[in-house]
């Protein structure tokens, strides 16, 4: 059975505290989440604001193969704002336990069904594909449940969805509500859960082999409390585990959008997250790292191409001479079976301290025991920066690159990133993408010993640097500086 996805990252994924989409951030994921298959995309709901409501015919306007909903009450006047917003349907979202019926809205179970009767048939009578999602439905008597999606269905909605709206499903009650329901009704059924137990994936997969054919999800699993259902991790589980269900997603894309979303929402990824998660196809174990060197399905399920990913051996005290000897050689070092021994004991010694082993780390270690010194192509002399409450950050920096002395200026939005800025405007800096930057206090106190540590990349080519400084900002600009030496000197 091939199963349709309706993505709510730009609606109830937008709901996750401290998250605000702007119109051409949301076009980007919208556009995204087209050209990979999503088969319905909730861009937002229409009552909230006029720029919400600019958001969404945004996307409209860009004939997109996706069908294009609003989120909507079951009143006239949020169905007119999504009219308004040329949506190709709305999601219309009617409460149906007793505790929403009588405690939130105040009304009567016939007063409800009117209510929800009355908005199919206005949407209906515009045009509009309905899905009908009953709020806290896992919450709702079955009986309940038939009622308003039998009426629903009579007055013509297209999709029912019961939602799991505070996450208390189980996968064994997911199933089984689903199958009762699959029993007397006709129409497609589509589950959409939260994930305050964290098992809104279970209870999905339950659901679809209860009788869904599709489901609600976000990408990395964003929205309010704990966030809603993985994209991802539906998708991919789905693929691997699931045969006799199939997607429309183009995988291979999968790990694109979730670090643009990531990005974007700046609601980053834990690096232990299922599929997406930076330590999803990382290995330090060498036992681990032997088994993959052979066959990378001793330890892996899915292999890291399948979702967009590469496979990356992790330097420390767990590390193996064969995980080791490959991640050396990514770095363009070769070594013997006896350097690859010191090396490797070096490793450890420092990991046995705390110290997190970095790419620059094995490299001036590897350096030390080959007897290589690395000629610094670039040197940082001086950093001056000017700052303030009513000032534009502004850094100067006096560099020497290849023997010759460059002063160099950048303004930012922070002292640090005017400093990175000033330094970023030679041209010899033009392929060099910075993607991460990390920073913690070692010591307490205002005077704390801050460890900066970067990821930066040329090409195919990743590497670490860290600065370890008591300034913030002379930290930054050696680390940065280090990782970019590095870079250049292969």
């Amino acid at each position: 059975m091939n199963i349709k996805i309706l993505d709510t990252t730009l609606r109830d994924g937008e709901q996750t505290p401290g998250v605000s989409l702007t119109s051409l951030e949301k076009l980007r994921i919208a556009t995204k989440l087209d050209e990979i298959g999503v088969n319905f995309i909730e861009a937002g709901s229409a009552i909230t604001s006029e720029g919400e409501r600019q958001s969404i015919k945004d996307i409209t306007q860009q004939n997109f193969n996706a069908e294009i909903l609003s989120f909507s009450r079951p009143l006239e006047m949020d169905i007119d704002y999504c009219l308004e917003c040329d949506v190709d349907a709305v999601n219309l979202v009617v409460p149906t336990s007793d505790l929403h019926i009588f405690d939130k809205l105040k009304i009567t179970k016939e007063e409800l069904l009117t209510m929800s009767n009355s908005a199919v048939d206005y949407c209906k009578d515009h045009g509009l594909t309905v899905e009908l999602s009953a709020e806290d439905a896992s919450r709702t008597s079955i009986d309940f449940l038939k009622t308003v999606y039998g009426n629903a269905i009579e007055h013509g909605a297209d999709r029912v969805c019961l939602c799991d709206t505070v996450g208390i499903l189980t996968p064994e009650s997911s199933f089984e509500m689903f199958k009762q329901l699959k029993e007397d009704i006709d129409v497609p059924i589509s589950c959409h859960c939260h994930n305050d137990f964290g098992l809104a994936v279970a209870n999905t997969f339950a659901a679809l082999k209860g009788g869904a054919s599709e489901f609600h999800s976000t990408i990395n699993g964003i929205g309010e409390r704990a966030g809603n259902t993985s994209f991802e991790e539906c998708v991919v589980g789905i693929y691997k585990l699931f045969p006799q269900f199939s997607t429309d997603i183009k995988i291979h894309e999968i790990y694109t959008i979730s670090k643009l979303v990531a990005r974007l929402t700046g609601v980053y990824i834990q690096p232990n997250k299922a599929i997406v998660g930076e330590n999803a196809f990382a290995h330090e174990s060498g036992i681990h790292s032997d088994g993959i060197i052979k066959n990378a399905a001793t330890y892996e399920s899915i292999t890291p191409e399948l979702v967009g990913r590469k496979r990356r051996f992790v330097i420390g005290k767990h590390m193996g001479t064969h995980g080791l000897d490959v991640r050396l050689k990514e770095l363009g070092v070769n070594v013997s079976k006896n350097q690859l021994k010191k090396i490797c004991d070096n490793i450890k010694v420092l990991a046995d301290k705390g110290k997190t082993v970095t790419d620059v780390d094995l490299q001036a270690i590897a350096d030390n025991v080959l007897e290589i010194n690395h000629k610094d192509r670039i040197k940082l002399n001086e950093v001056t920066i000017v700052s303030g409450n009513k000032v534009m950050p502004t850094a100067s920096v006096k560099l020497t690159v290849d023997g010759e002395e460059i002063l160099n200026a950048g303004v930012g939005i922070g002292p640090v990133d005017a400093a990175i800025n000033a330094v970023n405007s030679l041209d010899i800096f033009d392929d060099i993408d910075f993607i991460e930057y990390h920073v913690d206090a070692i010591t307490g106190g205002t005077d704390a010993l801050i460890d900066v540590i970067i990821k930066l990349q040329k090409g195919d080519k990743i590497i670490s640097a860290r600065g370890t400084e008591p300034d913030i900002i002379n930290a930054s600009v050696k680390a940065y500086i280090s990782g970019v030496n590095r870079l250049l000197s292969n």
